[in-house]
């Protein structure tokens, strides 16, 4: 059986994006963005929502080729280009660079794709990993935390029905005084 792992930056505050999509507080240090690398270098598979999807795919397929490349940022590129991804979406009708397009009902497929021999997969997107967390799917929670509150915007939550209890596993502090925890669902 796989693990499946959501993880994201977020404001202190619990967003993912402030009010209008804003990310622009979350620019990661080289050693977060490191981390974020390995963290794509050891899943398996991604598992995305239409809206990360494009944003992710408007960038990372030529982000190697950008002029101003950091050698990280050409590594992250080459990684999520090969990596096996899955997108959700009844919305959107192509996909690229080594992505399957699924428009059915998410939360089944993740659970096939869960009970599946392999290596770890990752959730991202709100609406698409709120859905997981409500059918009990996820497996650990990586939050990067940053110090600055956005006051509204898409949470990296998504309103429950029944409560989750995790375990601290992990915590590092990062540059820019950004607070890395890691949670293990308690089953």
């Amino acid at each position: 059986m796989r693990k499946l792992i959501y993880g994201m930056n977020l404001t202190l505050d619990g967003y993912i994006a402030a009010p209008g999509d804003d990310i622009g507080w979350s620019v990661p240090s080289d050693e977060l963005f490191q981390f974020w690398s390995d963290q794509l270098q050891a899943t398996e598979l991604t598992l995305y929502g239409r809206k990360l999807w494009q944003t992710m795919s408007s960038y990372w397929p030529t982000g190697d080729q950008q002029p101003n490349a950091t050698p990280a940022e050409i590594e992250y590129a080459r990684r999520w280009r090969n990596m096996s991804k899955v997108v959700f979406s009844s919305t959107i009708d192509k996909v690229d660079w080594n992505t399957r397009l699924v428009s059915g009902d998410a939360v089944a497929e993740i659970t096939r794709l869960k009970a599946e021999d392999g290596g770890p997969m990752d959730i991202g997107g709100a609406t698409l990993a709120g859905a997981a967390m409500r059918a009990g799917l996820i497996d650990e929670y990586v939050l990067a935390t940053a110090p600055v509150l956005a006051g509204g915007g898409t949470p990296f939550f998504a309103a429950m029905v029944d409560r989750v209890n995790l375990v601290l596993v992990e915590t590092r502090t990062f540059p820019g005084d950004v607070v890395l925890t890691r949670y293990e669902t308690r089953r």
